[in-house]
């Protein structure tokens, strides 16, 4: 194997289902209580996690063995969360309107391109003009 086709086959994507989005369901050791899987589930989802941690504590009367079954696989099948997800909280915001809201996100992408669209075209138009032809002619008088 040459060095061309060894790049081109490290350079792309381990699938074509791999996402660059960050926001994924990871367990939150550092503000858990016992292995981080109820920091990690309201974190995911954007709520406090005494509410999650009151959910688990009430399903325990219940449920116990399925959940206390379930919360030992969360605890050995979810990845830790790694301690600088994000960049900034632009980028935070942005990565959990597309998980849990894309419906908006996609919404608010297109009225910027939108917006962007009409921006240039109205350079477009300004640049096609015989008002810019007439300015350009008027600068190049005063040099």
């Amino acid at each position: 194997m040459d060095r061309s086709t060894r790049h081109s086959a490290s350079s792309q994507p381990s699938s074509p289902y791999d996402s660059p989005n960050p926001h994924k369901l990871y367990r939150d050791p550092q503000n858990g209580v016992i292995g981080g899987v109820c920091a990690g589930v309201a974190d995911y989802f954007g709520i406090q996690p005494i509410l999650v941690r009151l959910a688990f504590a009430l399903g325990l009367f219940f449920f116990a063995p399925p959940l206390i079954l379930g919360y030992v696989i969360a605890v050995l099948a979810l990845p830790v969360k790694p301690p600088r997800l994000y960049s900034n909280p632009d980028e935070e915001a942005f990565w959990r309107g597309v998980s849990i809201k894309p419906d908006r996100t996609l919404a608010g992408l297109t009225q910027r391109f939108r917006d962007f669209d009409k921006r240039v075209g109205s350079l477009e138009a300004y640049v096609a003009s015989k008002e810019f032809e007439l300015n350009r002619a008027i600068r190049d008088l005063d040099r």
